[in-house]
């Protein structure tokens, strides 16, 4: 595994037979920029110094890992939780975001452009707008922005404008569609900002890269916590940010199970789930190839999931080879397994966990019941104060919770 980050993506931008670079003319020119820029910057002193000085005093890292003592005993296994509700904003999405903020100012760039679904993208990439001074568009579907209110609100304090998506879903996809349109419009003052190790090259391997933080930080604290390495480390996963992030540090690690998980939604029927790895095959989206849900004509499927962040009909390249190789798990989890995972973690250890970040504690909630001498770290990816309005309004009678 020396070389593993090296050799992956290769020069292309490809994970074995994903990821690559599929745009217009006109962007290739721009997405060459930025990955010749980002392959000489990133590895510049001043570039690595101001971004660990930001990291340290801004966002709060590192963030800690956190023994669930109450649900631990409970269930029988050992579940553990990389805290990355603590970093500043709410999510690991703050990571990358400053990262790829502090490119564009390297780069001359004014202003930032970016999709968002649960929003906690949005309001990481406003808060990194606002923090370098530079102008900030997020596109966000119509359906997202209602149920993601109060994330909507924080956008627009931090200063950014915010784009409904009004067309097909309304959701995720849709949003990244509107966004990337409109970054076709100005590529030379703007920068796209994805939101996940998803898009053209070089932006999975960018995401991936700011995001390993979370994975360093959470292998040494665990094995400073407990002498060992985890046998299981589990996470998310929708593009899959949070998940390469941890997931990065146990690469080479035999002994540690790495374990995606992807949202079950209501049913596996088409269009009420978005388990992309699952039940997807190899196609293009979005100017990368990976793991797809498609209908019958090829084109992306309707999805669906509770949590918004996490109804994508793609994955990141990285995770598709991932798959294929056999060296991460991908399994699922229901609306349902994931809003019992909610209410679980929030009444046995003061935690309000993110919808997203609910169902990775839904598979571990499992493990810990069918392997009780075994240790489960979860990247706990976001907190739940976005979705509280949502839950309670649509479920917290059927939980017992006086909602009146």
């Amino acid at each position: 595994m020396d070389n593993y980050f090296k050799i992956n993506p290769d020069q292309k931008g490809f994970f074995n037979e994903y990821g690559g670079m599929f745009v217009p003319p006109e962007l290739e020119v721009e997405m060459e920029k930025i990955t010749d820029a980002y392959y000489s910057i990133s590895k510049s002193h001043e570039f690595i110094s101001e971004l660990r000085d930001i990291r340290k005093h801004f966002q709060g890292r590192p963030t800690p890992v956190y023994f669930c003592k109450r649900l631990s005993n409970e269930l029988g296994g050992r579940i553990y939780l990389k805290r990355e509700d603590l970093n500043h904003t709410g999510a690991h999405k703050l990571n990358h975001c400053m990262g790829e903020a502090l490119l564009a100012k390297y780069l001359g760039k004014k202003k930032l452009i970016a999709e968002t679904g649960a929003g906690q993208h949005g309001v990481a990439l406003a808060t990194a707008a606002a923090y370098f001074g530079l102008e900030c568009e997020i596109h966000m579907g119509e359906v997202d922005i209602v149920k993601e209110h109060p994330n909507v609100v924080r956008m627009k304090i931090l200063g950014a404008k915010v784009v409904p998506a009004t067309h097909g879903l309304k959701t995720l996809k849709e949003a990244v569609d509107s966004a990337f349109q409109a970054y076709l419009q100005d590529p030379v003052t703007t920068i796209y900002c994805i939101g996940s190790v998803v898009g053209p090259h070089p932006f999975p391997m960018m995401v991936r890269d700011f995001q390993r933080v979370v994975g360093i930080e959470a292998k040494e604290q665990f094995q400073e916590m407990t002498g060992e390495l985890p046998d299981n480390v589990v996470a998310c996963v929708g593009g899959g940010s949070n998940a390469m992030g941890i997931f990065t540090a146990f690469l080479g690690d035999s002994e540690c199970r790495l374990i995606g998980v992807e949202p079950a939604g209501r049913s596996f029927k088409p269009g009420d789930h978005a388990a992309t790895i699952t039940y997807g095959k190899p196609g293009i989206i979005h100017g990368f190839r990976c793991y797809l849900l498609q209908d019958d004509k090829g084109e992306p499927a309707p999805v669906y999931s509770i949590a918004s962040g996490l109804d994508y009909p793609g994955v990141g390249p990285e995770h598709s080879m991932l798959k294929d190789s056999g060296r991460v798990e991908y399994t699922s989890a229901t609306d349902r397994e994931c809003l019992d995972a909610f209410f679980e973690l929030s009444k046995k250890e003061g935690i309000i966990p993110a919808l997203e970040s609910a169902h990775a504690l839904a598979h571990a909630m499992k493990l810990a019941k069918e392997n009780s001498r075994q240790s489960i770290l979860v990247n706990m990816s976001g907190r739940g104060d976005k979705d509280i309005d949502f839950v309670m309004e649509h479920y917290g009678k059927d939980y017992g919770i006086d909602t009146d």
